[in-house]
């Protein structure tokens, strides 16, 4: 008891202020609250109030969260703090993500940093394809018991196919046919969704739950459509939404898509698609064999996770956090 009274002590979440840009992005504090051992957004203050009311305000916290601000505002917010051991955390820019994974050149008295560009260079890919192939046919060998029982499972119960194909975009734009164990009625898609979805077969229930369903990917990734890691490859119609909307959603189609990845390990269900973005670049500009191996090994022990599933259960609109700290500080005033 002794111990966990020491470490809470030594533990104790800092407490932050939070200057914002656009106001939605306040919504970050949600996020940063989940984790409240670590963090404690206290205060939330727009950068439209002026340096000054931003440093002052500063004064009477232990950190300072920068979200969604101007690069240039940015820039003195950041200086600001390094010059005063002021502890920062900032959200980072798809560019930001970008830098991140250049490398360092010194050969010159100017810094410079080369910027990759080209994915993954050709040993990293022979590397990734030799580690897929093997990984997967051990795999498939290993569940190809588990695999004949559940096809033998939907065929006994509505004689369909084990089979549901659907078209997905992977690297460099290629469309190709994702496979997984069929989990609904056969025309489904014609069918509307009902609150407790009706058109999930009783096979499709147990598979659904216990994510079996997408095994036969291991056969994709053999045939090489797809790699064990990587961004989740997306319906066609969705990558022309998403890039319509985000043009730098095609960036994640400098690589192969992964039956898991950055996005699908640490983002949850209503991970927004420009964060997603960024997590999804964030593996391509730092790609190793020994990252591949840890994610791999990471998304095994999430998937007996309940929360590796959850998000909120409600969406909460920025003026609804912004009064609810409001209030929260009034009644600490009192």
């Amino acid at each position: 008891m002794r111990f966990f009274a020491i470490y809470n002590h030594f533990s104790e979440a800092s407490r932050l202020l939070m200057v914002y840009g656009n106001k939605e992005s306040v919504g970050l504090k949600l996020k940063m609250d989940s984790r409240e051992d670590s963090y404690n957004i206290r205060k939330l203050i727009s950068v439209n109030e002026g340096f000054d009311a931003i440093f002052k305000e500063l004064e009477n916290y232990d950190g300072l969260v920068i979200s969604d601000v101007s690069a240039e505002q940015r820039n003195d917010l950041l200086k600001h703090c390094y010059m005063n051991d002021i502890t920062t955390y900032i959200t980072p820019k798809i560019s930001d993500v970008i830098i991140g994974g250049g490398e360092d050149i010194h050969q010159f008295d100017t810094p410079l940093v080369r910027i990759n560009t080209m994915g993954l260079s050709v040993e990293q890919r022979f590397i990734k394809r030799f580690f897929d192939i093997v990984l997967c046919v051990i795999a498939a060998v290993v569940f190809s018991p588990l695999m004949l029982i559940i096809a033998a499972a939907i065929k006994l119960e509505d004689h369909g196919p084990v089979f549901y194909k659907q078209a997905r975009v992977t690297r460099d734009g290629k469309v190709f046919d994702i496979l997984k164990f069929r989990s609904m009625v056969e025309d489904a898609e014609q069918r509307p969704a009902t609150d407790d979805d009706d058109r999930i077969t009783k096979v499709g229930h147990v598979i659904r739950a216990t994510r079996v369903d997408e095994l036969p990917q291991l056969f994709n990734i053999i045939k090489g459509d797809m790699s064990i890691v990587g961004p989740r490859p997306e319906r066609i119609e969705h990558v022309k939404a998403y890039t319509e909307a985000i043009p730098e959603f095609e960036f994640r189609s400098k690589v192969k898509g992964g039956l898991t990845g950055f996005a699908q390990i640490y983002g949850k269900y209503n991970t927004s698609a420009y964060d997603k973005i960024k997590l999804d670049l964030m593996y391509i500009e730092n790609y190793t064999f020994l990252l591949d191996v840890k994610l791999v090994l990471m998304t095994i022990r999430i998937l007996f996770k309940k929360e590796s599933t959850e998000g909120f259960d409600k969406v909460i609109s920025a003026d609804e956090i912004l009064a609810s700290l409001e209030e929260e500080n009034k009644t600490g005033e009192e």
